[in-house]
């Protein structure tokens, strides 16, 4: 048996891979990554830098692993419809194996490559890697797809009964002797256009490992408390890893149950079930990358403001905390969780913006940019969600801020004209006495809090209240 096994960007790892183990177990084995102009245009690669940084990184991580085990990493350009059937009629082989993807886009790609091969007589097979569960496999009382959280992580606990992962193999076989394998180097940053930001998170299996080692035997211990803190390093920093497969996420749940950490690694595996729920809700309704989930929401009248829009992204309000948020983000590609759902409920209810030009902001500069998880987010923070928060619910980046960086820390890093604000007036620096607000270069507030809160309620209502939905009650 002969096997392509076609890594796609989501599993750029060696252990716990199930197709490789697969294809290995089966006889021949040519593992391949397609360049597909979808990511690596220059123009296209030029929108998505930080998640493209970390791809590189993890493709070069990913091609020393596979030649130490004894195979190659071919690397073929083209569009992965074209080249996926070329290439298993020209190296003859029986079989492709890959991981499912959940996006629409790429269950297009793959029903279109499917057909292609099945005309062929070559066989492909897709295996789960992306979720703890297949998409789609856990239903209600009624078969359909859960839309509350609670009862769906229930559902989903009860239907894991995960065994060890597997580790890396021990080797591989070499590439078959008849093998014409036209291939190219793996592009360099530079080759696309892109300067390297020194500031991500560096890719690869290798230090993904290294990151959920530190993780399980350090801040998973407090992550109850911690993961809410923006000045600690309470969280896993684990996202990019699992949306480019460095890791599986059954061996993230593997380790977080082996560090018996008690509520605290429970609410950890909470987290990786939220992230779960995300995919499976993308897998039920496709649209929603496109549109909101509740249908009362459908021509929301979100205005236009570009001063305010552009404020938002640069990190120019004059909230400490949001501006903080957005510098971070630009910054190393990367948002604290609490500062994502603070900035993310400023755009859409005190600047009253349309969530999907955060979501497209936060797509284009995030490394750990997931479709399924940064759309469930920009929808629960807006609420227009699956489960979303109240959307009558605002929140105060002010007392967030007090509460969840209380000493200032996270805004004195990434807003340095507050580095030296007093404790007192952190959150709030247009309160400090005017000799000590002339020390500082940061604007004041775009927007009135109380003022902003009332206008986004009062528009809400006024639209959703053709259906009763715009009375909380």
């Amino acid at each position: 048996m002969r096997s392509l096994v076609w890594f796609r960007g989501k599993d750029l790892r060696v252990a716990d891979h199930e197709p490789l183990f697969e294809a290995m177990t089966s006889g021949e084995v040519i593992p391949l990554f397609v360049l597909d102009p979808y990511f690596f245009s220059p123009d296209r690669a030029r929108e998505l830098p930080h998640r493209m940084q970390f791809l590189l990184d993890s493709l070069r991580d990913l091609e020393a692993s596979l030649a130490r085990l004894g195979s190659r990493l071919l690397v073929v350009p083209g569009r992965s419809v074209d080249v996926v059937p070329r290439l298993a009629a020209e190296w003859k082989v029986d079989q492709v194996l890959a991981h499912r993807w959940v996006e629409p886009f790429g269950r297009e790609r793959d029903r279109r490559v499917g057909e292609s091969l099945e005309r062929m007589g070559v066989g492909f097979r897709l295996f789960e890697g992306e979720t703890l569960l297949a998409p789609g496999s856990v239903r209600n009382g009624q078969g359909a797809m859960f839309r509350v959280f609670t009862p769906f992580s229930r559902a989903a606990s009860a239907r894991l009964n995960l065994g060890p992962s597997r580790p890396a193999p021990p080797s591989l076989p070499p590439l078959p002797e008849d093998l014409l394998a036209r291939t190219i180097p793996i592009p360099s940053m530079e080759e696309l256009g892109l300067a390297r930001n020194p500031d991500l998170q560096p890719g690869g299996e290798g230090n993904a490992r290294s990151r959920l080692q530190a993780f399980a035997t350090g801040p998973i211990r407090s992550y109850g408390t911690d993961r809410d803190r923006m000045d600690l390093p309470g969280t896993s920093r684990l996202s990019a890893d699992l949306k480019f497969g460095t890791l599986s996420v059954h061996a993230v749940w593997q380790a977080a149950v082996a560090a018996e950490r008690g509520e605290s690694g429970r609410r950890y595996l909470t987290e990786l079930l939220w992230r779960e729920f995300s995919h499976h809700l993308l897998w039920e309704w496709p649209e929603l990358l496109q549109q909101p989930f509740r249908p009362d929401f459908a021509g929301f009248p979100w205005p236009q403001d570009e001063g305010a829009w552009v404020a938002w992204t640069e990190g120019r309000t004059g909230y400490p905390v949001v501006d903080a948020a957005a510098r971070q983000l630009l910054a190393e590609g990367f948002v604290h969780n609490r500062a994502r759902m603070v900035a993310a409920s400023f755009l859409t209810k005190h600047l009253l913006l349309d969530y999907r030009l955060g979501e497209a902001h936060y797509m284009r500069w995030l490394t750990d940019g997931d479709w399924a998880q940064n759309n469930a987010g920009w929808q629960w923070s807006a609420g227009c969600g699956c489960d979303a928060q109240p959307w009558f619910r605002i929140f105060n980046p002010v007392t967030q801020g007090r509460k969840f960086d209380p000493d200032g820390a996270y805004v004195r890093r990434w807003v340095p004209a507050l580095a030296e604000c007093p404790t007192a007036f952190i959150h709030e620096p247009w309160r400090a006495p005017k000799s000590l607000r002339s020390h500082f270069d940061y604007p004041d507030p775009i927007v009135d809090h109380a003022f902003a809160r009332q206008r986004f309620l009062a528009t809400a209502r006024g639209y959703l209240g053709r259906t009763g939905a715009g009375n909380p009650g």
